[in-house]
């Protein structure tokens, strides 16, 4: 990782600032809902928690890594107008989207769209977020496509009290955990060149707690459903030698 000195100078202006509090946005929306989904006196605090966090993490999903997305497929400047900036900027991969050069896409290229913004602020940490990086878009697309709608079901499910909701919380916390080691792999690997944890902001903020949440929560999800599901089968295997007593 890179090491500086001293702190940027733009470690907390308002674009930062505004991107903090766009999460604890998304986290009290979750909550609100949750106070209206679900029945406050036959609700455990566990599964409360657990409703605001699916319904967190598919707002994550969909609002804020659908922008990376967008950004991606969407935001680009042509070469020819970058000029001496090229240097500076994440290169795009030849031939992405079929266009084998002239073309520098990502969140870098958004100009002063808030959400272009919000993600060159996490690219201070891990500047693949800049640019775009095949691997961190494959993953986007799965994580967007598929744990996003399936993160509201299982929202839905918990609200209606329904068990299956144990299975899908243990497929989408596999989802979650996967696309977290594939995330950081590569950059193990290589010797984390595309990191900077010069400061706290970067290092425990940015890099640490936001994706370490994707790990000990969906592990949560994981050992909560498999004693719930436990405890189903002991019941079941309890009412069986019952009947066979009888």
């Amino acid at each position: 990782m890179a090491v500086q000195s001293s702190l940027p100078p733009d470690l907390f202006d308002q674009t930062t600032i505004i991107s903090l509090l766009s999460t604890l946005a998304i986290v009290l929306v979750a909550y609100s809902v949750s106070r209206i989904a679900l029945p406050r006196a036959s609700t455990t605090a566990t599964v409360r928690f657990l409703f605001i966090w699916h319904l967190a993490d598919a707002l994550c999903h969909f609002i804020l890594e659908g922008s990376f997305l967008y950004h991606c497929f969407f935001s680009y400047i042509p070469a020819s107008e970058v000029g001496d900036r090229l240097a500076d900027l994440v290169p795009t991969p030849y031939n992405f989207l079929g266009y084998e050069n002239g073309r520098v896409y990502g969140p870098q290229s958004g100009g002063d769209n808030p959400f272009a913004q919000l993600w060159m602020v996490y690219a201070r940490a891990d500047k693949r977020w800049a640019g775009a990086d095949l691997g961190v878009i494959s993953l986007e697309l799965l994580t967007v496509f598929f744990d996003g709608p399936l993160a509201v079901y299982i929202c839905y499910l918990l609200a209606k009290k329904n068990p299956m909701a144990n299975i899908w919380m243990i497929v989408l916390a596999t989802c979650e955990l996967y696309g977290g080691f594939m995330t950081f792999c590569p950059e193990w690997l290589t010797g984390n060149i595309n990191l900077d944890g010069s400061n706290f902001m970067y290092m425990w903020v940015y890099l640490v707690f936001f994706n370490m949440l994707w790990v000990f929560i969906p592990l949560f999800a994981v050992v909560y459903s498999i004693r719930d599901i436990s405890n189903a089968f002991a019941v079941r295997q309890a009412a069986t030698q019952t009947r066979k007593k009888l």
